[in-house]
């Protein structure tokens, strides 16, 4: 006779007696049923635009080894004492100009809650209950370890982490496993864990991308002449001590452009969101545009390739900052295009991924 317990009657749990526990004693703790976790990782989002919020913020991610890799005694000084005493003030503006008030978030949270829907109701359609899906921000909330604690103790024995940054880069894709495995450190039963390698190859990406360029195109009253591809920076040394990144953006562009049949010259590459004294990897894409427009070119486009989800450094930096150093050099029409977002090719990119990723698993 199975013993008594109340744990019973949770669908997701075994008690003694039953399922995984069939030969335990009556005192064994229920535990949950293995399940698959698929965790979807963005960068993150403050939880508000005042001060304090953007100050929380901004010192996790700046103090961040990845992102700012200066040594303590130097970089925390002058981070604590006199950048985040204003930066917060100006990030907070930019944030306000952006910000969800409706869902009273920002627009990343959103849509990375929005992605993460439709993923989980594609891998449903293909896996049934068998996938439990979920995100996490590498910085802010929900963070990465509360969610990656929440899935195991739901039963998720193996779980797939999805950075969705489509080019590999240190200060991206690498702190976001780095948080993921930092959790697992802490944990009593570890889940087995894969995290997706970069994808910006994958052809089911580009499509994506190119459809959404063509769209715009269609759409513009006056076509662009020009079309930039505006990438998230990194500093040059990164690129000469092995971070493949800006090798990867550039492949981006080239397959971006055979995938929609253009001439070499109809897409250039430049980077974004530039910060501190050393040199970055280049052209700047703030003073690449303005270039463009002194050269004669009136009509651009920019699309972010680097960027899943429209964010602070898209709908801020560059509809605002980077859209008014064209204009202001003689530029005419500025055509922003959009990160593929929610868009239904996007998913279906993301399920083809997490498909083959999930093998031998699902």
């Amino acid at each position: 006779m199975t013993p008594p317990n109340p744990d019973k009657a949770s669908p997701d749990l075994d008690a003694p007696g039953s399922g995984r526990l069939a030969h335990a004693p009556a005192d064994h703790p229920p535990v949950a049923r293995p399940k698959v976790g698929v965790v979807l990782a963005n960068l993150g989002t403050p939880d508000a635009t005042d001060y304090w919020s953007m100050r929380r913020y901004l010192s996790e991610f700046l103090s961040d080894k990845r992102v700012v890799d200066y040594p303590d005694w130097k970089w925390q000084p002058l981070l604590q004492l006199i950048i985040l005493s204003r930066r917060p003030f100006k990030s907070g503006e930019a944030y306000r100009g952006i910000w969800n008030t409706e869902k009273d978030e920002s627009p990343l949270l959103t849509i990375t809650r929005e992605q993460t829907r439709k993923v989980a109701e594609g891998l449903e359609a293909m896996f049934g209950d068998r996938v439990m899906v979920d995100f996490c921000m590498r910085y802010g909330n929900p963070s990465t370890d509360s969610v990656l604690k929440r899935m195991q103790a739901a039963g998720c024995e193996r779980i797939l982490f999805f950075p969705l940054y489509p080019q590999y880069a240190s200060p991206t894709t690498a702190t976001a496993n780095d948080q993921a495995f930092r959790t697992l450190m802490t944990l009593k039963r570890q889940p087995a864990i894969r995290t997706v390698p970069a994808y910006f190859e994958h052809p089911a990406y580009l499509d994506a991308l190119a459809s959404s360029v063509r769209e715009a195109y269609e759409a513009a009253e006056t076509p662009p002449e020009v079309l930039v591809a505006s990438y998230h920076g990194v500093p040059k040394r990164y690129l000469l001590e092995g971070d493949p990144y800006h090798c990867q953006c550039q492949k981006t562009t080239r397959l971006l452009r055979e995938r929609l049949g253009w001439a070499e010259d109809a897409i250039q590459t430049a980077f974004q969101s530039k910060f501190g004294p050393e040199e970055w990897v280049g052209p700047a894409t703030v003073e690449h545009v303005a270039e463009l427009a002194r050269q004669g070119r009136k009509h651009i486009a920019v699309v972010s390739p680097a960027f899943s989800s429209d964010c602070v450094e898209t709908l801020e930096e560059i509809e605002e900052e980077i859209r008014d150093a064209f204009i202001e050099a003689g530029g005419e029409t500025f055509t922003y295009i959009p990160c593929l977002n929610d868009r239904d090719d996007h998913i279906a990119a993301l399920l083809s991924i997490i498909d083959n990723e999930l093998g031998g698993w699902v």
